[in-house]
């Protein structure tokens, strides 16, 4: 028995690497789950028993960079509280911003699809929704009930969870807004953007001005705009 679930598990694995390698070289439109198979040197029917569909193939990956991502591992592994809470935010806002100055088009595409997604079946949007807040879900919630009891925020509703997605919808459309190569919108200068963006999520999500100030006056991370949080979301 635990010897066909490592075949198995190795067969899952064999066909994510095949498919990263047809999706880096042909795009996501452009890859079929027949020409993944045919790169994993399997049947598609046999593909299918691990991926239902390219778009849970493509939404592995990204999960799987995204737990790989050491920068948002790092911040994932520290004690929930206000602090992490706000990094968490900064590093949210950071990231989406990054992807919108046009300094990654992979990632630009990306949000291209997962925009695309919303308006037509919703599977690949559903599917990184899940996986993301699998993720960062379960550390936001909990820094936010720290905060809660540090007297740094009041509750805001009885789901904690859907300040997080809030939080992550602002920023995706806050970077939609400038992906075309003339923007639909000029927020101004950039680094006044992002702590903007972050007092304006920090307040919605209940922090009050003193936690605020105390935590976001903090230099922003050279590397926030680095980690993967989500387009991804």
């Amino acid at each position: 028995m635990s010897t066909l679930r490592m075949t198995s598990d190795l067969r899952r694995q064999l066909i994510l690497s095949a498919a990263k390698r047809c999706f880096a070289r042909n795009g996501f439109a452009g890859t079929t789950t027949k020409s993944v198979a045919a790169a994993a040197a399997i049947s598609e029917g046999l593909l299918f028993k691990h991926f239902p569909s390219k778009a849970a193939l493509y939404a592995e990956i990204l999960a799987e960079e995204c737990e790989a991502d050491p920068d948002l591992a790092h911040l994932l592994g520290q004690e929930p509280s206000t602090g992490t809470l706000v990094e968490l935010v900064k590093g949210m806002v950071g990231h989406f911003m990054h992807i919108s100055d046009g300094a990654d088009e992979e990632e630009a595409q990306r949000i291209r699809l997962m925009t695309t997604s919303h308006l037509d079946d919703g599977e690949f949007a559903r599917l990184l929704y899940s996986k993301v807040g699998d993720l960062i879900g379960p550390v936001f919630t909990a820094s936010i009930e720290r905060a809660i009891a540090a007297g740094d925020a009041a509750q805001i509703g009885n789901e904690p969870l859907n300040l997080f997605w809030f939080a992550h919808h602002t920023v995706l459309m806050a970077a939609l807004t400038r992906l075309p190569a003339v923007p639909c919108l000029s927020y101004g200068n950039a680094a006044d953007v992002e702590r903007q963006l972050c007092q304006f999520i920090l307040r919605g999500i209940g922090l009050n001005e003193a936690a605020i100030v105390s935590h976001l006056d903090c230099e922003l991370s050279p590397n926030s705009g680095q980690s993967v949080t989500a387009e991804s979301a």
